[in-house]
């Protein structure tokens, strides 16, 4: 299996390590012709205005909209924003593909990054995973569709919908497989 990792900017190599360590070749995508050799696809963090510039440029919006009714896509903070189906920031023009409202930077500064344990849903006899959050984005609002897979402070962090699956925090920062191999078995395909 190969799954593709947009490498406009963020933590693309700590996404690609950890698919390494499960057994799946990572394949760095940046332009729509790399996507048809992937069987899915991880949107990095970073920073939202910046990763919609970068899309614009490399004519990404509408192929990764295409890509998207046929493959599983995975967005951890800024790539969840760009997931959404709406953002509090005009300067941001996301994707569509999850049925959210997103706030950017609800947790404050990059100062004020922290780590906090969250239960999945998925693995709720395991011990919490510890999320990474980082200038954070937050949930605001979501369809009833949306299906809440962890909780930090009872809001929801990581949702899914349909083959999607969208994360506030960044699992790709941390040693714990277990967001991954979920993402990869349960809606990748894998």
């Amino acid at each position: 299996m190969v799954v593709g990792i947009l490498a406009l900017q963020g933590a693309y190599e700590q996404h690609r390590r950890m698919l390494g360590v499960l057994g799946v070749e990572g394949r760095l995508v940046r332009t729509p012709e790399e996507l048809g050799a992937c069987a899915a696809l991880i949107v990095p963090g970073g920073e939202s205005t910046t990763m919609t510039r970068l899309m614009q440029a490399n004519g990404l919006f509408e192929p990764l909209q295409a890509y998207a009714r046929d493959h599983s896509l995975m967005g951890t903070c800024a790539g969840l924003i760009m997931m959404a189906e709406r953002v509090d920031d005009a300067r941001v023009t996301p994707l569509g593909l999850l049925p959210i409202e997103v706030g950017r930077n609800r947790y404050g500064r990059q100062i004020h990054s922290f780590m906090a344990p969250v239960q999945l849903a998925f693995d709720p006899e395991g011990a919490p995973f510890e999320a990474v959050f980082i200038r954070a984005p937050a949930i605001t609002d979501m369809s009833a569709e949306v299906e809440v897979l962890a909780r930090h402070q009872d809001r929801p962090v990581m949702v899914r919908h349909g083959r999607h699956l969208g994360l506030t925090f960044h699992p790709e920062l941390t040693d714990d497989l277990r967001i991954h191999r979920y993402w990869l078995e349960e809606l990748a395909g894998g």
